[in-house]
């Protein structure tokens, strides 16, 4: 298989980003549309998506990754174990998050979303480039039911600190612990955990839920 060679980061705010994109009918996309969905924002190459597909067949998972030649690799690779309980697409989740949940209708699964260690983007200028703005918090919260709940992590500090803020600021939310959390609560983990823990690193992990 060929190795796809992307940029490690790139500016969500660029024009190229800003452009709609189309969404498929979900119905032809998951052969259960209806059961509860898990967004991954940020979705990368995808490995912590395939496994909580696999490891959770009574969920639907949908990663959401900005890289365009990640999330169509991620997509042929998918596409390859048989996981019809994933669907990975190239999104701007700043720009696509409200339209890609009105895209379902009514019938609108969402249960879960998960921003795991997104691009820190250290220099002051650069911080609103960061995924997880004011705008997107107010979108999955839309969205989110009750009962739903939204789960970070990074191996940055002061990036987890700020996405807690953020989070923290929107009266619907309630942050079930006030405390980095030790362990995640997923059964699976994204490239960057494993390789943190392995060095010995912490993680910080939080979760919001919506009453």
């Amino acid at each position: 298989m060929a190795v796809v060679r992307v940029r490690q980061h790139v500016n969500p705010l660029s024009e190229k980003y800003q452009i709609p994109i189309p969404f498929p009918d979900w119905s032809q996309v998951f052969p259960h549309p209806q059961r509860p969905l898990h967004i991954d924002i940020g979705s990368a190459k995808g490995v912590f998506a395939m496994e909580m597909a696999r490891l959770q067949p009574e969920w639907n998972l949908l990663g959401l990754e900005i890289r365009k030649p990640l999330a169509e690799e991620s997509q042929r690779r998918k596409e390859e174990l048989g996981l019809t309980n994933l669907h990975l697409m190239f999104c701007n989740a700043n720009i696509s998050f409200r339209p890609l949940m009105e895209s379902w209708g009514a019938a609108n699964p969402l249960q879960q979303v998960s921003i795991q260690f997104p691009d820190p983007w250290f220099k002051k200028r650069h911080q609103k480039r960061r995924v997880l703005q004011p705008e997107l918090v107010n979108d999955i919260v839309a969205f989110l039911p009750s009962g739903g709940r939204i789960v970070i992590q990074s191996d940055v500090e002061d990036l987890a600190l700020d996405m807690v803020e953020r989070l923290g600021e929107h009266p619907q939310l309630v942050r079930t612990a006030n405390y980095w959390l030790p362990e995640s609560p997923f059964p699976a983990q994204t490239d960057r955990e494993r390789v943190t823990l392995e060095q010995g690193l912490p993680v910080y992990r939080a979760i919001f839920s919506k009453p």
